[in-house]
């Protein structure tokens, strides 16, 4: 049986701290590095992936290294499958899609990573884009279509999840956007 896939993230208040933190995560325990870079705000972002106990032990040393330095930090232990696309951009819509558009937008990357699994968790919906800082001053943006009523769970639950960080910027549901929204990831 294959081993339960988690994803960790910590985001910093500075680049040099970033650097030493990812290099301590990685030391720790055999996991994957999905995103290490600056971020809007001179703040770093360190997203890994892996097994549970693994991404557990990486934040773990990550978050006793880090200090003051910690804006944020997350672990997911059963990430839903469709997050690892969307982080990676790779997601395309048909051509013909015309799906509601759902838009959380958070005050961190890693609030944005948190919503985006809890609003797969909870609807049918498809995430296309999750946005992590570059480009936002420093926030987090989770876009998803579907159903209308999919969207509308999926947005709630995910804004729930940014709320109750206290990173909760806006919550969208637009039920019949233009094709031009979409055009993008067409």
């Amino acid at each position: 049986m294959a081993a339960a896939r988690a994803i960790g993230a910590i985001e910093l208040s500075s680049v040099g701290v970033g650097y030493r933190i990812e290099d301590e995560m990685l030391k720790a325990a055999s996991v994957e590095l999905l995103i290490a870079r600056t971020i809007c705000s001179g703040k770093y972002l360190i997203v890994i992936g892996g097994t549970v106990s693994a991404v557990e032990a990486a934040v773990e040393a990550g978050l006793k290294a880090a200090g003051e330095a910690i804006i944020d930090h997350l672990i997911v232990a059963n990430v839903h499958e469709s997050v690892f696309p969307a982080l990676g951009q790779s997601v395309v819509l048909e051509a013909n899609h015309s799906g509601a558009l759902g838009v959380v937008e958070t005050f961190s990357g890693t609030a944005a990573l948190a919503a985006a699994d809890a609003a797969a968790k909870a609807a049918r919906v498809t995430l296309f884009r999750i946005h992590v800082a570059m480009a936002l001053g420093g926030k987090g943006l989770c876009l998803m279509t579907g159903s209308v009523a999919d969207v509308r769970a999926g947005v709630q639950a995910a804004a729930a999840e940014a709320r109750q960080r206290g990173l909760l910027v806006s919550e969208v549901v637009i039920p019949r956007p233009s094709r031009e929204l979409f055009a993008e990831y067409l």
